[in-house]
């Protein structure tokens, strides 16, 4: 995008008592941001949900100086910017109404590819919820995933701290501006992340701190994600405000249960009771329910030496299964020939052994 064109999407931002959908909805009326700052004020106030005093708010034009006090920032501090309209903006968020016209960031990251997990929690993490947080980044690493959350305390920075120790890229979104962390403790972290995937914020660098902007952040949070997996939490927080957005997203939402009675599990319990949330023990469970294909890290799979010891059964299954993938239970015992009684006993085992995957619906995938 030209400088120019930017610095009008900057500009918008600035406006006050105007949030990512009335700002795209101005944008769309006139035609451009640059064109809302030529627009009169009486033409402006006719825009719908804008009033008269936005209008008036428009047509003064005292955001633009900061608009530019804000590209010079950016330029000086070597931060990237996007807006909705750019082709590398993330394609998951461009799909949420509420999603931010534009966001600033620094790191290297591709938000367009991959797998895209959220975990979040509660600041006050038991050794239960860490230990949770950390084996489930161990157990799904060999799929790459991008680890997305806030940089807080507790199981967000578990989770930014398990994600690099696995050589992950991970993502920690704000509820500050860029130059502003928060906690400070995680400042030299925030560094790391940069390194190894992203740190943005949807806020440019005049803005204050409020408490209140990281509600506004965990949207994105979920927004940016396939799924949110929600570790531990009271029974309210943010970890739930996050997984009520993205079920307003229709993204998929996971909880690890914890002990009844415990403070920081009622959030997981309520939202496993109320059908919230699915509930997951390990990452086999996520990798079942995000339908991801299971990938071995080795060039000697273990899995095909299995082959010569199974029974003949076994092996019309495997072979049907590669050219089948994801049949279901009952088309397999019809071409297999394979009594249904004796197929799911031994379509079982297989899945126990590693050798084929049970998706979503009862179907069955090779994973040889």
């Amino acid at each position: 995008m030209k400088p120019q064109e930017l610095f009008f999407y900057i500009a918008t931002s600035m406006l006050p008592d105007i949030g990512p959908i009335k700002a795209k909805q101005l944008i769309s009326y006139v035609g451009s941001p640059e064109q809302i700052f030529k627009e009169s004020s009486s033409t402006l106030k006719k825009v719908p949900s804008i009033g008269q005093a936005i209008a008036k708010a428009i047509s003064e034009q005292n955001v633009l100086a900061l608009a530019e006090k804000e590209m010079e920032y950016i330029a000086k501090n070597n931060i990237s910017v996007l807006t909705y309209v750019d082709d590398a903006y993330p394609y998951r968020m461009k799909n949420c109404e509420d999603a931010p016209l534009l966001f600033f960031y620094k790191g290297n990251i591709d938000f367009n590819n991959g797998k895209f997990v959220s975990i979040v929690g509660t600041r006050n993490a038991t050794e239960y919820g860490k230990r949770c947080c950390k084996n489930l980044i161990n157990e799904i690493k060999v799929h790459n995933p991008i680890i997305v959350s806030g940089l807080a305390f507790g199981i967000d920075i578990c989770a930014h701290k398990e994600a690099l120790a696995n050589d992950l890229q991970t993502i920690a979104v704000l509820g500050t501006q860029l130059g502003q962390i928060s906690p400070t403790c995680h400042v030299d972290i925030a560094k790391s992340i940069t390194e190894h995937g992203c740190v943005l914020s949807e806020y440019h660098s005049q803005t204050k701190f409020d408490s209140k902007l990281f509600v506004r952040r965990n949207r994105i949070i979920a927004a940016l994600s396939d799924a949110t997996i929600v570790v531990e939490s009271k029974k309210k927080g943010g970890a739930l405000i996050t997984a009520d957005f993205a079920s307003q997203y229709n993204r998929d939402v996971c909880a690890f249960p914890g002990n009844v009675g415990s403070t920081y599990s009622e959030g997981c319990n309520g939202l496993i009771k109320t059908n919230k949330a699915a509930l997951i023990e390990s990452g086999k469970d996520l990798e079942q329910l995000l339908n991801w294909d299971i990938e071995t890290k080795t060039n000697n799979n273990p899995q095909r030496e299995l082959f010569v010891h199974l029974s003949e059964e076994e092996q019309s299954i495997v072979a049907f299964l590669e050219t089948n993938p994801d049949s279901t239970i009952d088309r397999i015992a019809i071409e297999c020939n394979i009594p249904m009684s004796k197929l799911s006993s031994l379509l079982l085992s297989m899945e126990f052994s590693g050798l084929i995957s049970c998706l979503p619906g009862k179907r069955f995938r090779n994973n040889t």
